[in-house]
């Protein structure tokens, strides 16, 4: 397919003959979220509010979600509702019992028009995500819930996930949405370095080409066609700075991250940049590559925020012509009535049902019911809170434990994990279906590791076990970023900030027996890693490799199930200047 059947294809119908007609400007709306990871229901635990300019505010679920697209869509007759990825993927069970056809069925029921692919896309591989796009039963599972399953409605944008075969994106690169008659061009991508982030045996057909050479190159063609007020979805993104107050959802302070150089190097007529990746809030506007400025969004995750983006288009020009952008609070607690929100006796935030789209939780039950049996057995307890906040060092709590279960699993010597892969606390008061303090269902285990990993054990030299930690920490072995792998008990080690690359690891020992650099070691790890995922090549050099039984969560199951289990100590690795 040639460049401009791809975008031919992406383009709604033509534009109305009476562009011109009328006043010299139209409005518009986006409305625009990202990161959703199928959070079906309100986030629980630490996670159940959104901290913003000293305030909490317990937010997120998707019939509050779906209420809150309704009214901001209210008296706008051109809203276009919009996605920057992650959509999918580190989704609970809810979703992911159902390979996350109850998100997309849902993303449907609320509107959802247009969204980049983010690196979780890509979680079960590019052929699953072609079926989530286009429709059809899963080829192993079949359609679990007896329905057919019809695919998403709107449109995935994949314009820098390149097939080696064809030279072409996997899915459309751009798509076009007529407002009063007037173009705007909309250019979906997830981030370059989706490669490292994501399990290799899935994307080994695609390659990911450049944000900024791609995002300009689709631009160039979009302007070709007389579209000259563009949007650019874009999983990447950044961060405000930690400060007291915390920001609030629709500031930009110390804004820092990737998204800033990639915006700097964007063609001016991408006027709107919503972004995503780094789950956080933000609302900016930053120099594109002639200094003019373009705004750049994010909503958060898990559907706690929207951004409700206004702007003018120049009927003339084609142009943005004033944009203007802020995020709201998808609350669904109940008012106090003194600035605080109700809570029942367990402490939990009691959900307002006045804020509740009857159509969307009509879908939302339907797959709350069918998980329910399987998410609310009890599996296991443990004696408090375990979570996921690393020390100084790099090391968590609920790292150790996850390491711990992975090492008895396998009766490994030693076990890693990457600390990405944990995606939620172990809350002993988190109550999903009734159960007591400290009890732990498949449910919130499963929400903890949701990625269905193989539990892979290998055999390293310590030698290359050294190698392995020292990939930790970037600048060695092709490593970019620094991503400090948890630890199972018994193993021990020391690292130097300050030492140059290769040689930050030290006091590596065993039981306080030193690593023998020519000693073999059983090493156990999920199968991301072992395949060299979040960029640890060196895990790729194993031998001997066994794949256990089951998934990793298994592994952390089985753990808990002789409970209580108490926080990791936190204590396996210490780091000096």
């Amino acid at each position: 397919m040639s460049v401009a059947a791809l975008v031919t294809a992406a383009v709604i119908p033509a534009a109305p003959s009476a562009a011109a007609q009328g006043a010299a400007v139209v409005k518009g709306q986006i409305l625009s979220y990202n990161d959703f990871h199928g959070a079906i229901d309100p986030p629980t635990g630490t996670g159940a509010v959104v901290n913003a300019g000293g305030v909490s505010t317990p937010a997120g679920g998707v019939e509050y979600l779906a209420t809150t697209l309704k009214r901001l869509r209210a008296g706008s007759p051109h809203t276009i509702t919009a996605g920057a990825g992650d959509l999918i993927g580190a989704t609970p069970l809810v979703s992911a019992a159902f390979h996350d056809e109850p998100t997309i069925e849902l993303m449907n029921q609320i509107g959802l028009q247009v969204s980049s692919v983010g690196n979780h896309e890509f979680d079960e591989g590019v052929a699953e995500l072609i079926r989530i796009q286009r429709g059809g039963c899963h080829p192993v599972d079949g359609c679990q819930d007896g329905d057919p399953y019809r695919g998403a409605k709107f449109s995935y944008l994949a314009a820098n996930t390149i097939d080696k075969k064809t030279k072409l994106p996997i899915l459309p690169p751009v798509d076009i949405r007529f407002v009063g008659g007037v173009p705007v061009g909309f250019i979906g991508m997830t981030l370059e370095g989706t490669p490292g982030i994501v399990n290799p045996a899935g994307i080994t057909g695609v390659t990911f080409t450049d944000e900024v050479q791609t995002a300009n190159k689709w631009s160039n063609v979009l302007r070709t066609l007389g579209v000259r007020a563009q949007v650019l979805l874009l999983h990447e993104g950044g961060t405000q700075a930690a400060v007291t107050p915390t920001p609030g959802v629709s500031d930009c302070t110390g804004f820092t991250g990737p998204v800033v150089p990639i915006v700097a190097g964007l063609n001016p007529e991408i006027g709107v940049v919503v972004s995503g990746h780094t789950h956080r809030f933000y609302q900016c506007e930053l120099p594109n590559r002639t200094g003019a400025r373009t705004v750049v969004t994010s909503a958060g995750n898990n559907g706690q925020l929207v951004t409700d983006i206004d702007y003018t288009l120049d009927k003339r020009t084609g142009r943005f012509a004033g944009i203007t952008a802020t995020n709201v609070i998808v609350e669904n607690g109940i008012p106090d009535g003194s600035g605080g929100w109700r809570k029942d006796a367990a402490g939990a935030y009691l959900r307002n049902p006045d804020t509740v789209d009857p159509a969307a939780k009509k879908v939302a039950d339907k797959y709350r019911t069918a998980v329910a049996p399987i998410a609310n057995r009890l599996v296991g307890s443990i004696s408090a809170d375990i979570t996921r906040t690393a020390t100084p060092a790099g090391e968590s709590p609920l790292g150790d434990v996850i390491a711990d279960a992975q090492r008895s699993y396998t009766n490994a010597q030693i076990a890693l994990m990457n600390p990405g892969g944990i995606r939620a606390d172990l809350d002993a008061d988190q109550s999903s279906g009734g159960e007591a303090y400290g009890q732990v269902t498949y449910g919130e285990a499963f929400t903890v590791q949701p990625f269905n990993n193989l539990v892979v054990t290998q055999t390293f030299t310590g030698a290359q076990l050294k190698d392995v930690l020292e990939q930790q920490f970037a600048g060695y072995a092709g490593q970019t970023v620094q991503r400090i792998l948890q630890v199972s008990a018994g193993l021990t080690y020391t690292w130097s900030a300050s030492a140059p690359a290769g040689s930050k690891v030290g006091a590596l020992a065993l039981n306080g027996v030193p690593i023998d650099p020519a000693a073999n070691y059983s090493v156990t790890t999920n199968d991301f890693l072992a395949n060299g995922g979040d960029g640890f090549s060196n895990l790729t050099v194993g031998t001997g490799r066994v794949t256990a039984p089951g998934f990793d969560v298994d592994a952390l199951v089985a753990l808990l199930a002789t409970g209580p289990i108490p926080p990791g100590p936190a204590n396996r690795i210490t780091t000096t200047s």
